[in-house]
């Protein structure tokens, strides 16, 4: 059997429709971030990078970067093994004790990402509590859709953003079931912010656990950067709290925080903390670091939000559609897989603009898009650059100036 020309055949079907990924070979240049060199041919050696998740440029910040530095020379590079097998470094347990505080909860676990953190925690929960039913907002992550698909819980899936569909959803269970409630507080593709303080108020009347994801919020979002759920002071309200290291704090891996009780239960049970190599030291340290930085330091967060209303404004006057939100996400609407792939690779070659197309399967086939992240360290020239780029390939591309 011909198996490589069975795979070549789908990624064949998958370049027709213009949804096969193409990466960047970039490499970031210490302190001089947003800028990067390009490897690739054909593009400039300095590219400006547009769709970066380290949203407030802290993988730069010089007391990070020692952190890290510093651990390495005491600690080495290695974690050793996993967190149950010489992998637990004193470096891991002070970054959890950050974390539990950064969400005034009682317990944090770490993990190496993420995606593993929803996975493991969602996949756990939904099949060690008896009869558990997971309640999920129709838009959530595929980390939590997997997680959820591996506990093999029942599942019901919620209108997204709709609070009165997820009462009647939760109304129409048994009551004695346990039931999980599980959502996110910034949506990563559209910029939404998730309605808290209703699907909130909804669990707690049906006696519902709440999970949040934030990690699209942590280190954004509140006076200390503890997300959208301590700005609106909802956070002693949501039973788990789950964010990353990997966005806004620059650095790598993920969590969950909640009561003692539930971190324990997880780490005793997930597989996914269970049987993976733990994140070395250095890389706790540096996100310890970016946390205590980012709890008392509001500076980072002041100029990314102005850097993100200046390109808004400047995107309407010159007609370019992009989403609506509140948040710091800028999806600007192509619509058409094979342009926003082409779009993309323009911008690279002839601006030195790097912004990755968002096709199939990261948004449903139509709704494409370019996801630009404004953030604290693009000038007001990046931004002027970008937009006068964009605003020669509309005329050039005929592009709807419409966002519906």
């Amino acid at each position: 059997m011909d198996f490589d020309a069975m795979f070549t055949a789908q990624l064949d079907a998958l370049k027709e429709e213009g949804n096969y990924p193409i990466f960047a070979e970039l490499e970031r240049q210490c302190g001089a971030f947003p800028r990067a060199r390009s490897h690739d041919e054909d593009t400039p050696d300095q590219v400006t990078v547009w769709c970066s998740n380290d949203y407030l440029g802290m993988g730069q910040h010089p007391t990070v970067r020692e952190a890290m530095k510093d651990a390495v020379d005491r600690c080495g590079t290695g974690a050793d093994g996993t967190r149950n097998i010489s992998g637990t470094a004193h470096h891991h347990l002070v970054l959890e004790r950050e974390l539990a505080d950064l969400h005034g909860k009682e317990g944090a676990l770490f993990f190496t990402s993420g995606y593993v953190s929803n996975w493991a925690a969602l996949s756990t929960l939904g099949s060690r509590l008896p009869d558990a039913v997971i309640l999920s907002d129709a838009l959530n992550h595929a980390s939590m859709i997997e997680g959820i698909r591996h506990s093999r819980a029942k599942k019901v899936i919620w209108n997204h953003n709709d609070p009165e569909d997820l009462d009647r959803k939760l109304a129409a269970l048994p009551a004695n079931a346990p039931k999980i409630v599980a959502f996110e507080s910034v949506y990563s593709m559209d910029g939404d912010i998730s309605p808290m303080a209703e699907i909130v108020e909804v669990a707690e009347k049906h006696g519902a656990m709440t999970y949040l994801d934030e990690v699209h919020a942590v280190g954004l979002y509140g006076p200390r950067g503890g997300g959208v759920s301590e700005q609106l002071g909802l956070a002693d309200r949501i039973t788990l709290i789950e964010g990353t290291l990997g966005k806004a704090y620059g650095c790598m891996g993920g969590y969950v925080t909640g009561s003692a009780a539930m971190c324990d239960f997880i780490r005793s049970f997930a597989s996914g903390f269970i049987f993976t190599t733990a994140l070395p030291p250095a890389v706790a340290a540096a996100a310890t670091a970016s946390i205590r930085h980012l709890k008392v330091s509001s500076d980072e967060r002041r100029a990314q939000k102005a850097q993100v209303a200046q390109l808004r404004a400047k995107l309407d006057a010159q007609g370019i559609p992009h989403l609506d939100n509140p948040s710091h996400i800028i999806p600007v609407m192509i619509k058409n897989p094979v342009k926003c792939r082409m779009l993309a690779d323009i911008l690279m070659r002839d601006y030195g603009i790097y912004v990755q197309p968002i096709n199939y399967p990261t948004v449903p086939k139509g709704p494409e898009r370019l996801r630009f992240t404004p953030g604290p360290l693009h000038s007001d020239a990046d931004i002027d650059h970008l937009v006068a780029a964009l605003t020669t390939l509309w005329k050039q591309c005929a592009i709807a100036h419409a966002v519906a």
